[in-house]
């Protein structure tokens, strides 16, 4: 079984090709290893690794790691579902929040970073697949919420995260990832003065097709630290 700097280097090389059979920059692309269900010392082979970032699902998980200095030496995502009663740790603690996928989650991260005297950045997360069993802003709703979102002074977006519905074909999620990266541009260049900076999309099997739709962020987590165990 390989290392998890193995798989690390492995995928970098994949992103590498990714990127350049799309004309882009590969160092454009950040690498944030999902590391769920994956203890302190796994993300600290991790950081060792190379990734650019570690990105948390669960926030009690999160809390547990911290507290072991799982983090250290590389910055904190939040890129699972926050509940707004979860918000006061998380906001302060992670560098960026993927997954805001409502209006009164901003109100929220907003009091508590105004409490805190920060400014936290987020990214809205688009249902982009209209699927019930998934939250996230509706792809028709979410330049009005980018909007309004401009009115809150101590939050920043910084740009769009999504997860596309699961496809049987390859390259299944290619039109999902090309429909966001399309809002992407347009929401960036009209509201936000292209100071977009992060795309986040694209997983341990379709990260390729989100790169070469777009993505800035790719978020990997069986390909980094093997597959998961579920008791």
């Amino acid at each position: 079984m390989n290392s998890i700097a193995e798989n690390i280097r492995a995928i970098r090389g994949r992103m590498a090709a990714a990127a350049e059979a799309a004309g882009r920059d590969p160092g454009e692309i950040l690498l944030v290893g999902a590391s769920k269900m994956n203890g302190a010392e796994a993300c600290r082979a991790a950081i060792a690794g190379g990734v650019d970032a570690l990105g948390e699902n669960r926030v009690q998980e999160m809390t547990e790691k911290l507290a072991r200095n799982a983090y250290e030496g590389a910055p904190l995502h939040f890129i699972g579902h926050l509940q707004r009663n979860k918000v006061r740790q998380v906001v302060g603690t992670v560098s960026l929040i993927h997954s805001v996928d409502s209006w009164p989650l901003l109100e929220e991260i907003q009091r508590q970073a105004e409490r805190r005297e920060l400014t936290q950045e987020v990214l809205l997360e688009v249902n982009v697949g209209g699927e019930e069993s998934k939250s996230g802003f509706a792809p028709e709703a979410v330049y009005e919420a980018a909007e309004r979102a401009k009115a809150l002074e101590n939050i920043r977006v910084r740009g769009l995260m999504t997860i596309p519905p699961i496809q049987r074909e390859p390259h299944g999620n290619l039109p999902f990832f090309a429909k966001i990266a399309r809002l992407y541009v347009d929401i960036s260049r009209n509201l936000y003065d292209n100071e977009f900076t992060y795309l986040s999309m694209g997983m341990s099997d379709d990260f390729e097709d989100a790169i070469a739709a777009g993505a800035t962020v790719v978020r990997v987590g069986s390909a980094i630290f093997g597959h998961r165990q579920y008791h």
